[in-house]
């Protein structure tokens, strides 16, 4: 009889839980239609397949996991920006060592970091008070001996990921 009572009382106020709260967790209610513009990269460093990469994630990112609909004309919300810095520097000496066997001497693995900075202006009309222009940064840190190509196959796609969670969640996400 207890248990009966239990779960006849859980099951009301799951329903008064939910009757109060959207799982949705979107800010976008309204907003039907959506424009992402090309993020040019500007950056003093440039990797040359960056900025359509970026470009193209991130309107996926909002055309996959939104309803809202790609337009290039009179759009609910407007997104573009630029790529405005690349770099890759070094970080640390590792702890891991070697022998090298011919000179007989101590070889440590040293680590780079990639930082990728994108400037992100969202305009939106139907909520104009929404609006914003934000800087986004992020950084992966790597071992030094991984190759250019290496290293824009991997890590790049690691911090942009990052970066459009960012931007997705402050334009999307309801917190």
């Amino acid at each position: 009889m207890i248990s009966k009572m239990k779960i006849i009382f859980g099951f009301v106020i799951l329903t008064l839980f939910q009757q109060c709260y959207s799982f949705t967790g979107s800010s976008l209610t309204d907003e039907k239609t959506v424009q992402i513009n090309e993020f040019p990269n500007n950056a003093a460093l440039v990797n040359p397949a960056l900025s359509q990469q970026f470009s193209t994630d991130i309107q996926n990112r909002f055309l996959q996991r939104t309803t809202l609909k790609g337009t290039k004309e009179n759009p609910d919300i407007l997104i573009e920006g630029e790529i405005s810095d690349y770099s890759i520097t070094p970080t640390t000496i590792g702890s891991n060592s070697t022998t090298n066997q011919t000179t007989g001497g101590i070889v440590q693995d040293s680590q780079n970091k990639l930082t990728i900075t994108v400037k992100v202006h969202y305009e939106n009309k139907v909520h104009p008070d929404s609006s914003f222009d934000r800087t986004y940064s992020d950084e992966a840190v790597f071992n030094s001996n991984l190759s250019q190509s290496d290293i824009e196959a991997s890590q790049v796609k690691i911090a942009t990921d990052r970066i459009i969670n960012k931007i997705f969640n402050d334009i999307v996400a309801n917190w």
